[in-house]
């Protein structure tokens, strides 16, 4: 009965937004958001050498480019089709690497075929097929790997080869994991001074509106196990496989977020255009639950920290939730060359940009 509950709360969330107003979307004095790009169910993002942003489709099975015009207008074009479920997106080297479920494909000089795009060479890795939680994000870290996340293909349930990031070459060679106990992470990034990794999980389901939190980690090396199926948020043993384990042998999140916030996007703002109050904080697009009794999340939150330790977590932008009502889920982010953030927002089928002028209304 609570499975069937839940899923009819999920379809009713999932049905046709309500129409967005950025009037609605309260930020910090001196910023500003607006309009960038149509682009339906916008998920990951991705920033070629020539400007391009590149843009995943999960549900509509496509891959976009968005191209700026000479007058500041946007084009956008549809670049890959009939995909599975194409959420992850790199740019490396000239080629855009998209990870569908089971399989990851590169495109070669894409930024020079925006119009035709070339056949893929697909890598060799063995990737599972589940579809829950089978979404992949991808990225390269500073060591020129790519990083692939792996997560359960459960709500709970501990299943070797799972609840996990790896990484590997460029070419596919070297696969290995570099972290492991992780849900299911569908956003991480890099320190732009350590190189160090940080990353987002959803915490578990069906154990209550406000437990366990959602976690902002870090991984400064290999090897580290962040506690999933065993221990929740640092310090909740699961009630299933958490008898008589020790919470404290499993690394703790630097922060704890909203319980089932759903955190997607995670970056370091090392721009210029933001105030230097801003510079090396996390920023973190929080998707919105979709099992609370009360919605929460729907936004994008601001974790400020002293060398690794967080200091303080706080809105930064919000407003897509009103009385209940949903007009947009933040998905990901990323940094212009300008200074200038982009998101992405699944819902409205949106790319937004936020800007700092300085200037207060």
């Amino acid at each position: 009965m609570f499975r069937k509950l839940s899923t009819f709360l999920f379809l009713a969330l999932m049905s046709s937004p309500v129409a967005a107003s950025l009037d609605d979307v309260r930020l910090p004095p001196g910023f500003v958001i607006e309009e960038y790009a149509d682009v339906p169910n916008a998920r990951s993002l991705a920033l070629g050498d020539k400007g391009t942003l590149f843009v995943s489709n999960r549900k509509g099975r496509s891959v976009y480019a968005v191209v700026r015009n000479d007058d500041g207008s946007t084009r956008t074009i549809e670049l890959l089709s009939g995909m599975s479920t194409p959420n992850g997106i790199a740019f490396r080297d000239g080629a855009l690497y998209v990870a569908e479920i089971d399989r990851v494909i590169r495109y070669d000089d894409i930024e020079d075929h925006l119009e035709d795009a070339p056949q893929g060479e697909q890598l060799d890795i063995e990737l599972p097929s589940d579809r829950h939680h089978g979404w992949r994000y991808i990225g390269f870290g500073p060591d020129d790997k790519l990083y692939i996340s792996i997560g359960a293909p459960c709500n709970i349930c501990d299943e070797f080869g799972y609840a996990q990031i790896i990484r590997l070459n460029a070419d596919g060679t070297g696969r290995e994991t570099f972290a492991s106990g992780i849900r299911n992470s569908v956003g991480f990034t890099w320190h732009p001074t350590t190189g160090e990794m940080w990353f987002t999980d959803n915490g578990r389901d069906m154990m209550g509106d406000d437990i366990p939190p959602c976690e902002l980690n870090h991984a400064p090396r290999q090897g580290l196990h962040f506690g999933y199926p065993y221990c929740h948020a640092g310090d909740i043993a699961d009630p299933r496989f958490g008898v008589r384990q020790d919470c404290s042998n499993y690394t703790p999140p630097v922060q704890k977020l909203g319980p089932h916030v759903a955190p997607l996007g995670v970056k370091f703002y090392a721009g210029d255009m933001f105030p230097e109050e801003y510079r090396n904080q996390v920023f973190i697009a929080e998707h919105g639950s979709w099992n609370r009794s009360k919605k929460i999340g729907y936004r994008i939150t601001l974790v400020r920290l002293e060398g690794n330790e967080a200091v303080s977590y706080e809105p930064f932008a919000e407003g897509w939730l009103q009385n209940e009502q949903v007009s947009g889920r933040p998905v990901d982010l990323i940094v212009l060359e300008d200074g200038s953030m982009l998101v992405s927002d699944d819902y409205s089928g949106k790319i937004y940009r936020i800007s700092y002028s300085g200037r207060t209304r």
